[in-house]
């Protein structure tokens, strides 16, 4: 039997990918999530699923991060983006960050059967628009071979560091000491190779979509 994650924030939405996915592939098992981090935990439960769909604009979410995020955690978990950006840039940015495919919201159900089957297959898929694009530089592929290397917890609190929150404010969402946030700040630093907070940020910044969520930190001791 298949299964299959959906990870989106619209139920609208999430109710039509679930009708699409339905009709292709009778009698699969679906499971959703509304945040990354409830993906997140939907993937430690359901680690022997098929396939996710992931929008990548959704709570928890930076441009490609948390794509290379489950990717590095779960690397039998094949991943495809449905999403509105529908730039062809943005789509080839996602194959190179490691999705196994790529559909865009507006395509119809006869686009997400062939996507789908061909993924389940093992094949990647894209629209046509973006085939003929250059692949990433080396700089954000190295950044995402970098992040890749962070644990859970250190993911968190570098998108954490990006929303502008300080060591004591990690500290309360997380739950754990300031003493704790510091050890994984420093982690974070020498597993990116930065030489500080802002510098780390930047980094990650890399694999934004349009700069957007971005914000400095302030340097602490």
């Amino acid at each position: 039997m298949t299964t299959l994650l959906i990870a989106d924030d619209h139920p609208l939405f999430r109710e039509a990918l679930r009708g699409a996915v339905q009709r292709v592939i009778p009698g699969v098992t679906l499971h959703e999530a509304d945040s990354v981090e409830a993906l997140y935990a939907l993937a430690e439960q359901h680690n022997d699923a098929d396939l996710v769909l992931m929008d990548l604009n959704m709570p928890g979410a930076q441009g490609f991060n948390a794509l290379v995020h489950m990717r590095s955690q779960h690397p039998q978990l094949p991943v495809v983006v449905v999403s509105a950006r529908e730039e062809a840039r943005v789509m080839r940015r996602a194959l190179d960050h490691g999705a196994f495919g790529f559909i865009p919201k507006s395509a119809d159900s006869d686009t997400i059967g062939r996507a789908l089957t061909a993924v389940l297959d093992g094949e990647h898929w894209m629209p046509e628009a973006a085939q003929s694009e250059p692949p990433i530089d080396e700089a954000e592929r190295e950044v995402g071979a970098r992040l890749r290397e962070l644990t859970p917890q250190q993911f968190r609190v570098l998108q954490m560091l990006g929303s502008g929150l300080l060591n004591k404010q990690i500290a309360w969402e997380l739950n754990v000491s300031e003493a704790t946030i510091k050890a994984h700040v420093t982690a974070i630093l020498r597993k990116l190779g930065a030489t500080n907070r802002t510098q780390a940020v930047l980094m990650a910044g890399k694999l934004a979509i349009d700069g957007e969520g971005i914000v400095l930190p302030v340097e602490e001791d």
